[in-house]
């Protein structure tokens, strides 16, 4: 079996630092166009040239989304944004719509191109027919199984590669195209900016009764039916690799720096202590799902690779994420001997005690002995996000690493 790439999202440059410091391959960016995140901090061209050249000065590889199903407006403006793109040499574009298609192998003869999930690839002709038009990759589907997967391996030439979803939050439609965001608040999912409405809470409403609002599950606060749990594979290494799949996919390129560090740096001592010695893999499968739990989540689910999935893949009562550890901040290093400074994401206290997540997998302990705002004055506490702070920590963490602390309550909405 081939070894997978671990592909992981960011939505930023220190998000994307901090995916390969944990473990990441590859990172797949969206620039300020022709990306289905809309509402994500997308790469600028300075940025995403920054990243690029990152990425390559440490032997990694960066791929570029322009997957929105387009417009014919659109189009209008593609040549210079794909002309850009050109000059700064990432190493994959990500579409889905045929035209944009067109219009990358035009203007960006020499990158090669990967064919979003949002193409719907669910069987091998489909793989097929993109490698007929120049595509190096095909994203699978998330409704193929790992024996269709394995059948498309079997059916396609070595050198199509195929890419696949192995963690993060399902789309309720197929392969991610939905209609509901545009018809709930007018903002297209098929172009980046969708809000999300399948988590929000529904109830029935009979038509001769208006206003008496019925629960379509036993919750008097509604029904959440179109949650779906998230999606979850780590402790299935060994079926994804001998299913054929070459490059294992993150999703979440909204998401933090801590949910990114701790995705990448699971899914990659999964994957090397599979390939290294399967033995120590299976003694590590409850490490690797504790771990996992460790950043935000929604209950976890295999997906279709199994089989179909059934009433518990959904989550009806909430829309609560599971939130086990909240995020601290990323180290820089100290400005004064014995310091680290951060910029502070979520409250934490003098004598508080945080954790250190490391790249090589183990968790430090570290208490907060003193807290200095940015003019040198001492804080009992932080409460104010997006603060740049200097802390007095013993032991000290290095620059980049994550630092977070346990979450109280382990919930979050």
């Amino acid at each position: 079996m081939k070894k997978p790439e671990l592909l992981l999202p960011a939505g930023s440059l220190a998000v994307l630092k901090t995916a390969f410091r944990y473990g990441a391959d590859a990172v797949y960016i969206g620039g300020e166009a022709y990306s289905l995140r809309a509402m994500a901090a997308n790469f600028s061209p300075e940025e995403m040239k920054k990243g690029i050249d990152y990425a390559h000065g440490i032997g990694k590889k960066i791929y570029v989304t322009a997957n929105i199903l387009a417009h014919n407006k659109d189009l209008e403006d593609s040549e210079r944004y794909f002309k850009e793109l050109e000059e700064m040499k990432p190493d994959a574009l990500i579409i889905s719509d045929p035209g944009v298609f067109m219009m990358a192998k035009k203007f960006c003869p020499d990158i090669p191109v990967h064919i979003s999930t949002q193409a719907n690839n669910t069987n091998y002709g489909t793989f097929l027919f993109w490698r007929a038009q120049g595509a190096k990759r095909v994203v699978t589907g998330r409704e193929l199984s790992l024996s269709e997967i394995r059948e498309i391996r079997d059916r396609v030439p070595g050198d199509m590669e195929i890419e696949t979803f192995v963690h993060g939050a399902m789309c309720i439609s197929y392969s991610g195209r939905c209609l509901l965001s545009n018809f709930l608040a007018g903002r297209d999912a098929n172009r980046g900016a969708c809000t999300h409405p399948c988590r929000w809470t529904y109830s029935v409403m009979e038509e001769t009764r208006p206003g008496q609002y019925m629960p379509v599950y036993e919750n008097e606060r509604g029904s959440y039916i179109f949650n779906s749990k998230d999606l979850c594979m780590v402790d299935h290494i060994p079926e994804l690799a001998g299913a054929g799949v070459d490059s294992f996919k993150i999703e979440g390129r909204m998401k933090t720096e801590l949910y990114v560090a701790v995705t990448a740096r699971t899914y990659r001592k999964a994957i090397d202590d599979f390939f290294s010695d399967p033995g120590c893999y299976r003694d590590h499968l409850s490490w690797y799902r504790e771990e996992i739990e460790k950043c935000t989540y929604r209950d976890f689910t295999t997906g279709f690779f199994f089989s179909k999935p059934g009433p518990d893949a959904q989550i009806y009562d909430s829309n609560i994420y599971l939130k086990k550890y909240t995020y601290i901040g990323t180290a820089r290093e100290g400005t004064l001997s014995g310091t680290v400074c951060f910029e502070q994401k979520n409250k934490f206290s003098a004598g508080q005690t945080l954790e250190i997540m490391k790249p090589d997998g183990s968790n430090v302990e570290s208490e907060v002995r003193d807290i200095l705002d940015d003019e040198g004055e001492h804080m009992e506490s932080a409460p104010h996000p997006r603060q740049s702070l200097t802390v007095r920590m013993e032991p000290l963490p290095e620059a980049g690493d994550i630092i977070r602390m346990i979450t109280e309550s382990g919930e979050s909405r």
